[in-house]
């Protein structure tokens, strides 16, 4: 991955994170967190 690249994604992650705390209620970073505990407890059961 380029420096380009990287610095690309990371300005659309925060651009994404803003958009969410302005529009939005701000519930993506919770929301994202849920997800990612569901995730590795999915992950775990198939260990």
């Amino acid at each position: 991955m380029t420096n380009k690249i990287a610095l690309a994604l990371g300005l659309l992650v925060i651009a994404v994170f803003a958009a969410d705390a302005l529009a939005g209620e701000g519930g993506l970073p919770v929301l994202l967190g849920k997800k990612l505990f569901e995730f590795l407890d999915w992950i775990a059961f198939w260990r």
